[in-house]
């Protein structure tokens, strides 16, 4: 029973221990999760690659086949330009500005987009970006409108997704 004026310190009791390390993340596309593993000290999801068997009887004889999975065109990141392949929607250093990107514009073809302020179009010293920086910051995304970037195949989206 508590007393008038008096009040409750007791606070809950911290657990001391080990924690449950576990990790339930997806796996990735083509894969499926069968069951958990040991890694590390953690656990992790067993990943696997989905495969489907098909099996059948002609004539007497057996026949099978085994499909991995097949990507669909939507979940491929990879594309050719030029006649080589390139990953899609990474950023990457550039050659002609600070920062290069391919992706793929309305009308399906593979485009390098080149933004930054760098590479060989710098005459000089080439600029920071200082994103760390809340005013700059603000200015920056002020400026280029970043509210809206526009599409992915313009330099002022990536610009915009960097800051």
């Amino acid at each position: 029973m508590q007393m008038v004026g008096q009040q409750n310190n007791t606070k809950p009791q911290a657990v001391v221990g080990r924690k449950d390390r576990t990790m339930n993340e997806a796996c990735w596309v083509g894969f499926k999760q069968v069951g958990m593993k040991d890694k590390g000290g953690r656990k992790v999801p067993n990943c696997v690659k989905e495969e489907m068997e098909i099996f059948y009887e002609v004539d007497g004889k057996g026949h099978g086949y085994t499909f991995e999975y097949l990507r669909l065109p939507e979940d491929i990141n990879e594309a050719e330009y030029q006649g080589r392949k390139v990953k899609l929607g990474k950023p990457m250093q550039g050659d002609i500005k600070k920062f290069k990107v391919y992706v793929k514009n309305p009308a399906g073809n593979v485009v390098k987009v080149n933004f930054g302020h760098g590479g060989t179009s710098v005459k000089g010293k080439a600029m920071r970006i200082r994103k760390s920086n809340p005013d700059a910051r603000k200015n920056f995304r002020a400026r280029h409108n970043c509210d809206t970037p526009g599409p992915r195949h313009k330099a002022r989206y990536w610009s915009c997704r960097k800051w």
